[in-house]
């Protein structure tokens, strides 16, 4: 399947640079699956969209200050970084950690050996270059999330063509974030208020929580001319027990499972083994596209994404392609804005 072929035009105005003053105060528009039926309603509506019995699940990673700028020592000039991950194996927050894997600006005049000053004095190294693109940066001392909260900044996508405000601070955050080690956010969950959630459970509608650390692959479009030559990065996901079991005993109720963003979407299939969710904790590489089946999640609560992404292939093989393209038509003829701080859709 051509990477093309998920190629759409977006007009510059329709790609949110803020959040709405409130938040949850996004519109949101419903399709239906079976029948194409699309509904114009508020993200305030959602609750009455939801049946009663179905079970939310939602991704509970929070987004660490990754960005990072330091001075290179042999030129002066101003250098970005974004901290990725430990560079070691598995991809779970770090209380603290010297070395890192992470993305930089003019990436390829950051060669091994190059020496950067960040703020508080840190001296930090390239000592690896990674076949996909990425650098291994390494540190005079561990770097722990205090010193990423103080000198780091919110890691906004490149999309928003403005540095990084207060404000922010919040906004690029769910209100439920725990656990600490996304370079982005999982952005379906920023429409998300304590008063939403609480129309959801009055509704009947169940909630648990997974985890998911969002990492490279969020920033990256497709490259190549066929998605099936496109390789995912990997990420770190959790499953917790509780949540395992409700999922399971919805599945065997006939309950709908709802997932709350692709990041939830992707966990969920990943952990799905046989005919159970596995409780438990690994790295998923999963690359969903139209032709592969989802076999656990009935419904998707989602943002609208950018082209040739992979969160386009996976809505697309959630809800078919042509539908889709054509519903995003659709969303930009009504106006709707697009991408992490954008509108809001739900797939049913």
């Amino acid at each position: 399947m051509r990477t093309e072929d998920f190629n759409f035009e977006l007009p510059q105005e329709l790609i949110a640079q803020y959040p709405t003053e409130k938040r949850g105060s996004s519109r949101l528009l419903v399709l239906d699956r079976a029948t194409g039926r699309r509904t114009h309603a508020m993200i305030g509506d959602l609750p009455s969209f939801i049946e009663s019995g179905s079970l939310m699940v939602f991704n509970d990673s929070k987004v660490r200050k990754a960005r990072l700028y330091g001075i290179a020592t042999d030129t002066g000039a101003k250098v970005e970084f974004l901290l990725l991950h430990p560079a070691k194996d598995g991809q779970a927050a770090e209380d603290s950690c010297s070395s890192w894997v992470a993305m930089s600006n003019k990436s390829r005049k950051q060669r091994i050996g190059r020496h950067f000053m960040f703020p508080d004095k840190l001296l930090g190294t390239i000592t690896g270059d990674l076949p996909s693109g990425e650098k291994i940066i390494s540190f005079d001392r561990a770097l722990d999330d205090e010193f990423l909260e103080r000198n780091g900044h919110i890691p906004l996508p490149p999309y928003i063509r403005r540095e990084d405000e207060d404000l922010d601070a919040e906004r690029y955050q769910t209100i439920y974030a725990k656990v600490i080690g996304s370079a982005a956010s999982p952005t379906a969950g920023l429409h998300f208020t304590p008063e939403i959630l609480d129309k959801i459970a009055t509704a009947g509608v169940g909630m648990e929580w997974v985890t998911l650390h969002v990492g490279l692959g969020t920033f990256l479009p497709v490259r190549v001319d066929t998605i099936e030559e496109h390789q995912m990065h990997t990420e770190w996901y959790s499953v917790p027990e509780r949540t395992a079991k409700a999922v399971n005993e919805a599945k065997k109720e006939g309950r709908k499972v709802v997932a709350v963003g692709t990041t939830s979407a992707r966990t969920l299939e990943s952990a799905w083994i046989g005919s159970e969710l596995r409780p438990g904790s690994s790295n998923t590489d999963i690359f969903i596209y139209p032709g592969r089946s989802f076999r656990l999640v009935d419904q998707l609560f989602t943002n609208f994404h950018t082209p040739k992404s992979t969160l386009l292939m996976l809505v697309s093989a959630f809800a078919g392609k042509d539908l889709i393209m054509d519903t995003y038509r659709e969303a930009i003829r009504e106006g709707y804005r697009f991408f992490s701080y954008g509108d809001a859709m739900l797939i049913r």
